[in-house]
């Protein structure tokens, strides 16, 4: 058809217009008691649901990785994507495969993933992940925050992707590999740090894993 193979797709600097967001809502929320956590409630809204609306001022467009409840998650009017896979694998294969199927189904030269359980992440994660790879011309950053001891730690649901390492995730879940921090090490991935004293680390990558966590930070 004419067009360009994802390897060859040339890099173009993360704008705005350039990046399409993601939603990861594809989990079994195994820690929920097999709950839909991107829908459950927290001050008056599903996960999710906080997820887009602060996702879509810093994107061109978003897309939700969803493989149940997809009537639920479609009736908020951005496109819904349950997990495409070989049937030889698992299925909730983690949150790589929402990746590969935003890649998939992105329109734009990068993909910005937020999981469904961090309502505060920062309002301008996209922007200084941008900015990180436009620094080192990389296809692959994750943000990077404080734990409460200080290190320094990568939050790889928080990703900022170029849609040519499509291939290379397809092959790398195609062997049964699952983990972000493996297969974006092998693609030479770069870490943002959010570890100015203007940012609130603990609470912007804050991650509800429990009802029990929920009830807390509500």
């Amino acid at each position: 058809n004419g067009m360009p193979s994802a390897m060859q797709t040339p890099w173009t600097t993360p704008t705005r217009d350039h990046t399409t967001g993601l939603v990861l809502a594809g989990g079994q929320g195994s820690r929920m008691g097999g709950r839909d956590k991107g829908l459950q409630l927290f001050a008056g809204q599903p996960l999710a649901y906080h997820a887009l609306q602060r996702l879509q001022p810093q994107v061109s467009r978003c897309l939700v990785s969803a493989n149940r409840h997809l009537d639920h998650y479609t009736g908020w009017g951005v496109p819904v994507l349950p997990d495409q896979l070989p049937d030889h694998l698992p299925p909730y294969p983690g949150p790589l495969a929402g990746f590969l199927t935003g890649l998939t189904h992105c329109s734009t030269p990068w993909l910005l993933t937020v999981p469904c359980d961090s309502p505060f992440f920062p309002l301008d994660l996209a922007q200084r992940l941008a900015a990180c790879a436009h620094t080192h011309h990389a296809r692959l950053v994750l943000a990077a925050a404080p734990d409460a001891t200080g290190q320094l730690r990568p939050q790889p649901t928080f990703a900022l992707l170029h849609r040519s390492l499509a291939p290379s995730l397809a092959d790398f879940l195609q062997q049964g590999g699952h983990k972000i921090g493996q297969w974006a090490q092998e693609q030479g991935r770069i870490l943002c740090p959010f570890d100015q004293a203007t940012d609130h680390p603990l609470r912007s990558f804050v991650n509800i894993n429990t009802l029990a966590e929920l009830q807390t930070l509500e």
